[in-house]
């Protein structure tokens, strides 16, 4: 699953569980420059010796890295890794100081939905990806047809993730993940992305020294990490092999596979749809979490952005307003679970679908009216300041809006009698700033972890 290609390729990261609204600051997201640059990558060839660890990772009981990953390749063994596969790719199997560093260096760059989807879902941007989808027709229509996933879905991940293959990254593979693999943040998992990289070596999909892609370790045109390339990748060119770097039919059917199978996608339903909410929708209902039929949301006042009335069905949808109520507003279905699956930043899930609308047919968002305020970085971070004060838990106190931060929002917007939004306001960092503001609020239930 593409969880980090957004931290090299989009760096926004208004995000469903780390959701970014101001400046600089998680992720998904731009790394920092590493403090050693990995040497460019020369296909075929392994990579330049790298630096050595500075010291024995604590999570591994002090165990050096070379008994680690002597440790990592029985694991491999164990779970079926050949030793041929394992002799191809041993001078790849080394650890790279330089990606630890990138990886403990990212920023959140605090672009907004509006500006992120200007970029990357504008008119250009659809009209390219409609001509790729008749470019590979076939293979689009193979892939609807067995996995009941829209062209314009497929297409629009794909674009966003490579640019249609333009942008793949430019680091060996190998050696990134088991560098994470050895460092401690995440330890577990990119254990077990390097072992699924290592039976995609094994199963002849590709080489060692053809894995070449971002510092993070996903590979493809369409970011796959090496567990969900070995799970999903299927063969749709014919010849034997899935090579998600080069064969178009091959990215086609494995991201509709992975967006079928992985993400449980739902054949036939839709997944975004742009709508206009009055000025006196109840905000307070405006929420991923709350789901209420379309007829509900209809009777509320909540139309097409050119005034047509909702369908007067049972569907359920919740009303996504990524930037408050003065920002656009979105009719979230059960299909859009798969966006946030795919990328938990709610700025690339909601660029993600919106261009997957637009490449279906659907007309520009509108804009809204004036320019909707953001609190700069160090009000937000004073703002969780005082989220944290009245008893409620944001996690890290960074600037960086995730859900919990989100949710104490809302809360303190509701004690208030503001518009409950969920979206960081002048006016409630001013009530907070209060005396009175630093209780907990009545009867509420406090979140225990980010």
């Amino acid at each position: 699953m593409p969880l980090y290609r957004f931290l090299v390729a989009a760096a926004a990261a208004l995000s469903v569980s780390s959701l970014a609204i101001a400046q600089p600051a998680p992720a998904p997201v731009r790394p920092t420059r590493p403090a050693v640059a990995a040497p460019r990558p020369v296909p075929g060839q392994p990579p330049a010796a790298a630096p050595r660890a500075p010291r024995a990772a604590a999570c591994h009981n002090g165990m050096p890295f070379d008994r680690f990953l002597a440790d990592l390749k029985q694991q491999a063994v164990a779970d079926g890794v050949s030793q041929r596969a394992l002799a191809e790719a041993a001078p790849y199997l080394v650890y790279d100081q330089s990606i630890v560093n990138r990886d403990r260096g990212q920023r959140v760059f605090g672009q907004v939905f509006t500006e992120f989807a200007r970029n990357r879902a504008s008119e250009g941007a659809a009209k390219n990806a409609q001509a790729r989808i008749k470019m590979h027709a076939a293979a689009f229509a193979r892939a609807e047809k067995e996995y009941g996933v829209p062209p314009a879905v497929i297409a629009a991940f794909w674009g966003l993730e490579s640019s249609f293959g333009a942008e793949l990254g430019k680091l060996h593979t190998l050696p990134s993940l088991v560098s994470l693999a050895y460092d401690c943040r995440r330890s577990e998992m990119f254990q077990k992305e390097t072992i699924a990289a290592l039976k995609i070596v094994d199963r002849g999909d590709l080489t060692a020294s053809e894995m070449i892609g971002s510092w993070a370790g996903e590979l493809g045109q369409t970011q796959f990490l090496p567990t969900h390339y070995f799970n999903y990748a299927v063969d749709y060119d014919g010849d034997g092999h899935r090579n998600l770097l080069r064969s178009a039919p091959d990215v086609i059917g494995s991201t509709a596979n992975y967006i079928a199978t992985g993400l449980k996608w739902r054949r036939g339903e839709p997944w975004l749809q742009e709508v206009r909410a009055p000025a006196n929708f109840p905000w307070e209902q405006a929420d991923l979490t709350i789901k209420l039929p379309r007829a509900k949301f209809a009777q509320l006042g909540v139309t097409y952005p050119d005034g047509r009335a909702l369908p007067n069905d049972d569907l359920p949808a919740s009303l996504l307003l990524p930037m408050g109520r003065s920002g656009p507003a979105f009719l979230a279905y059960a299909n859009f679970a798969a966006y946030t699956e795919w990328n938990n930043s709610l700025i690339y899930s909601t660029t993600a679908g919106y261009l997957a609308s637009r490449i279906a047919g659907a007309p520009p968002m509108r804009q809204p009216a004036t320019p909707v305020a953001q609190l700069p970085l160090n009000e937000l971070k004073e703002l969780q300041q005082h989220l944290v004060r009245a008893g409620f838990s944001v996690g890290k106190v960074d600037g960086v809006m995730g859900q919990l931060s989100r949710t104490a929002v809302k809360a303190m917007q509701v004690k208030y009698g503001l518009p409950a939004d969920s979206w960081p306001t002048a006016e409630l960092l001013a009530r907070m700033r209060g005396p009175s503001a630093q209780a907990q609020p009545a009867g509420m239930v406090m979140p225990a972890a980010r």
